[in-house]
């Protein structure tokens, strides 16, 4: 068995998201989200739409998801990979480089972003609909 590992807010979930997560999915047999607690994101200056609970419930209906667990500091993904056994780390390619140093607990992947889409964009298209 293949586990594999993503992280993020995941909030105001969209097809880039969606994206991530079945091509993640098609590394391996298990993946695991470790989703950004509301007090990492604080922490990170990142403003969720939905709180915690809701976001791990919505993840946790994709089909994709095997398995969500809390995120909540930026060291804790040795611990993760030790602890859930994986195999492969995978992140968007806006933090190329950034989990190299990952490579010596298992393999790290960066995959390509979905071009035109993001929650921040998202917020950012429904703020300047409401001001107008």
């Amino acid at each position: 068995m293949v586990n594999i590992i993503t992280y993020g807010t995941f909030d105001l979930i969209h097809n880039g998201h969606i994206n991530l997560l079945r091509r993640a999915k098609e590394y391996g047999d298990h993946l695991t989200v470790a989703l950004s607690s509301d007090t990492f994101n604080k922490i990170k200056d990142k403003d969720s739409y939905y709180k915690y609970e809701i976001r791990k419930m919505i993840l946790e209906s994709i089909r994709y998801v095997d398995n969500v667990i809390q995120e909540d500091n930026w060291e804790q993904k040795i611990q993760d990979i030790i602890d859930h056994n994986i195999d492969i780390f995978i992140m968007g390619d806006d933090w190329e480089g950034k989990f190299d140093y990952l490579n010596e607990y298992c393999k790290v992947i960066y995959l390509p972003r979905t071009v035109g889409i993001s929650s921040t964009q998202i917020k950012s298209d429904f703020s300047k609909a409401n001001d107008g």
